[in-house]
């Protein structure tokens, strides 16, 4: 069962607005990883459902989460079909993200009032989404659509709330573009978690990419006036 309901996990993505999104098969390293962030200040993690039994590693992970990371929301991603939802909610998800916008996932979410953010591709979809409960809904894949994408649906549709995923990078330059455009937060993976790094156990790198990306963030977020 989820620790933090719909409305807190979604606070916990707009005043914490990068969240980051990482997969790993070793249990050890996937925590080492959270609690690293956590410290670096994020309170919304996501970890992709992409290996053989990712669904053990998970469940471990939120486990030390509860203990060691308490206000730590912890998700999770890639997931495309209800089954997989309804089984890592039972196993603790605390929200749920899509590559692609699936109706019967929403649906099970919204069963447990879990937040549901499928990926977007377009204007429809993004509406689309919107009227099955999908609050935040994911403009993915970000590199391909861009910041210009952002800007152009909040003009006729300014209630939505959007995160992207693909193409963000933890620089000044690429987080000012996104949130200059008006998203509400950011999913970042591999720039946040460099394999060397990861392999180098530098956990203090991450802490402190995360702490960095979260201030510029907070930065250019206020300057946009976007609202919680």
């Amino acid at each position: 069962m989820a620790r933090f309901d719909k409305l807190e996990v979604l606070v916990k993505m707009g005043q914490a607005p990068v969240v980051p999104v990482f997969y790993h098969k070793d249990v050890a390293v996937a925590c080492a990883v959270v609690k690293a962030c956590y410290e670096g200040g994020v309170r919304a993690f996501e970890f992709t459902n992409r290996g053989d039994f990712a669904h053990e590693v998970f469940a471990e992970v939120v486990k030390y989460a509860a203990k060691e990371c308490p206000d730590m929301a912890i998700g999770v991603g890639s997931v495309v079909e209800p089954g997989t939802a309804s089984l890592y909610m039972q196993l603790g998800a605390c929200f749920v993200v899509g590559p692609l916008f699936t109706p019967e996932v929403s649906k099970v979410c919204n069963r447990r009032g879990v937040p549901y953010t499928p990926g977007c591709g377009s204007v429809s979809e993004v509406g689309a989404a919107q009227e099955t409960g999908c609050d935040l809904c994911k403009v993915f894949p970000g590199d391909v659509l861009g910041p210009k994408f952002v800007k152009g649906l909040l003009a006729p549709m300014p209630w939505s709330k959007l995160m992207v995923t693909g193409g963000v990078e933890p620089t000044e330059e690429n987080l000012e573009s996104w949130f200059k455009a008006g998203v509400y937060c950011v999913g970042m993976g591999s720039k946040l978690f460099p394999k060397d790094r990861v392999a180098a156990a530098d956990w203090q790198y991450v802490t402190d990419k995360c702490r960095e990306s979260l201030a510029i963030a907070a930065k250019y977020k206020k300057m946009s006036n976007i609202k919680l």
